[in-house]
């Protein structure tokens, strides 16, 4: 296919959706399949034919809206009426009555307003509007464009500079500028070179990358065949965890259906570019997301860490120059080649431009995946956002950055979320998780399962992390045992930050995070467990007291 063949297609396709009056599109994300969405997804396509109203209305699956507590969710067009916890008895009165008869169902209609009125979806932008299965349907919403326009308009290093411009930063949680990732690896000497999409997520909770995997697989490939041509690549590499099956299959239909189009592989839209992308399953530890762990993995090693320099940019796989990006780093590009580096920088705030995706979990009324500016502040996410906290609970706590992110009192609710502000408090930007506590929550006990988890998920590769970790854990079973002693809180805070600074890999260097900041700004709920031997949340003590009984 050339060019202008994409473009017609487009044309087509966005004719053929404007032909519909209506249309019906069903969440059939990971988050809605267990609740049935399957069978209200084929429950709207029998009414439609009973009700024959086929002609002026599309049923439709789609990916995650981000209330993945409400579902199944189903958005009708137009009007983007938002119903949920539907059922296949109600999928059959939404089109007797919405579709037949023009009359919205206001009893089944989400009405929480806050939930969306403060989110920016840019790269969400097709979430729960396209069928990911179709590339039909991201092509006609400008899908591939921007690889067109760099194909025919733009150079390699043009490319990159308009990255650059746009102060794009990685997204998987370092929030290293893209553009000066890319220039690194398309001036390094040596070929073959590699592009790598980090899809491993392996933060609890946490499911942002595979919502748009699952969402909008083809903003993911179109992200990487731009960075490739920028850099010279022509192989690439999107590593998932396998416990993502339906964003597998998702990716692996849309880069079937890239190809059958001639938007992969050899002589792509008849130029000269080439480039071919390749599935990478991983075996769910949290440390395989690290991007050495992840060129070990793909190498058929295990997925371990190994010190830099040299860094990826020069040696990554097999000892090629490789560009390791998360997927919504990725997925920003086509949005930034087509709008120019220069829009994309007036997004969000001077230091960190443009927006990004969060798991928002835990004592919030609005619970699900959220995709906020850069810059806002964390009380606009907890209170505007997530609704505040359900029952007339008091607010204690939120967590940012995932299980080795740090946890932030009430007084900071005002920090903007960027990465310099969050680094400063004592948290992380991670890949995207936040965590609301309320006042049934104890921070002692928070951070203990939080060292219990980055202790289960260390590779033990190097002694702070193996020794130093498991050191902190066994002081906090001693503290909520009720064997605590003050001296161990000079301890806690003397092992963190030796592990921080010596560690091998961010698992190690980010994992004390939880610690240092409960230790910082709830050293009194560490003092109550100590000296009074009382959890004022009545989370510890319970098992030690239930032991002595037996």
């Amino acid at each position: 296919m050339k060019p202008d063949d994409i473009i017609k297609l487009a044309e087509r396709d966005l004719n053929l959706r404007r032909s519909y009056k209506y249309r019906i599109n069903v969440c059939c994300s990971s988050g809605c399949l267990p609740f049935g969405a399957l069978k209200v997804l084929k429950e709207f396509q029998d009414a439609v034919k009973e009700f024959a109203v086929e002609e002026e209305c599309k049923v439709a699956r789609t990916g995650c809206v981000g209330t993945c507590y409400l579902g199944p969710v189903v958005v009708v067009e137009p009007g983007d009426y938002l119903y949920q916890n539907v059922t296949p008895e109600k999928a059959r009165e939404i089109v007797r009555e919405h579709i037949t008869k023009g009359a919205p169902l206001k009893n089944l209609i989400y009405s929480n307003e806050t939930f969306f009125k403060k989110q920016l979806r840019l790269v969400l932008r097709n979430a729960g509007k396209i069928d990911p299965f179709r590339i039909e349907d991201y092509i006609s919403t400008g899908g591939y464009s921007a690889l067109i326009k760099c194909l025919t308009k733009m150079s390699p290093q043009e490319v990159i500079d308009e990255v650059s411009a746009s102060g794009l930063r990685g997204r998987g949680g370092a929030g290293f500028p893209t553009g000066h990732k890319w220039n690194f690896v398309a001036r390094a000497p040596g070929s073959p070179k590699y592009v790598v999409a980090n899809l491993d997520e392996g933060d609890p909770g946490v499911f942002a990358n595979r919502t748009l995997a699952e969402a909008d697989p083809h903003a993911i490939i179109e992200g990487m065949l731009i960075a490739a041509y920028a850099i010279g690549a022509e192989h690439g590499y999107i590593y998932i965890r396998a416990e993502y099956p339906l964003a597998i299959q998702t990716l692996k239909r849309a880069m079937k259906q890239a190809a059958s189009l001639s938007l992969l592989e050899g002589d792509i839209l008849e130029s000269s570019f080439k480039f071919d992308v390749k599935l990478r399953l991983g075996a769910g530890a949290f440390v395989a997301g690290e991007e050495t762990a992840i060129l070990a993995s793909i190498e058929g090693r295990r997925a371990t860490p190994r010190p830099r320099p040299p860094y990826p940019a020069t040696s990554g796989l097999w000892g090629k120059p490789t560009l390791i990006q998360n997927v919504e780093t990725l997925a920003n590009v086509p949005l930034i080649i087509n709008n120019g580096g220069a829009w994309f920088s007036r997004i969000g705030s001077p230091r960190c431009s443009g927006t990004k995706c969060f798991s928002l979990t835990g004592k919030v009324k609005n619970p699900g995946l959220i995709e906020i500016p850069m810059g806002i502040a964390l009380r606009e996410v907890v209170f505007d956002i997530g609704g505040g906290i359900p029952d007339g609970k008091k607010f204690k706590s939120v967590q940012v950055g995932g299980p080795s992110g740090g946890c932030l009192p009430e007084d900071l609710l005002d920090l903007s979320v960027d990465y310099e502000s969050l680094t400063k408090a004592g948290a992380i930007m991670g890949s995207g998780g936040i965590v609301v506590m309320d006042e049934t929550s104890c921070m002692v006990d928070t951070a203990k399962f939080f060292t219990d988890f980055c202790v289960d998920e260390s590779c033990g590769k190097c002694v702070p992390c193996r020794v130093g970790l498991v050191k902190v854990k066994n002081t906090f079973e001693g503290i909520i045992r009720g064997e605590g002693k003050v001296e161990n809180l000079a301890l806690l805070k003397k092992l963190g930050n030796l592990i921080q600074e010596t560690s091998l890999c961010g698992l190690g260097q980010t994992a004390p995070n939880p610690v240092l900041t409960t230790l910082r700004y709830f050293e009194d709920e560490y003092i109550s467990h100590i000296i009074e031997k009382k959890c004022r949340a009545g989370k510890c003590f319970t098992s030690h007291k239930e032991a002595s009984r037996k």
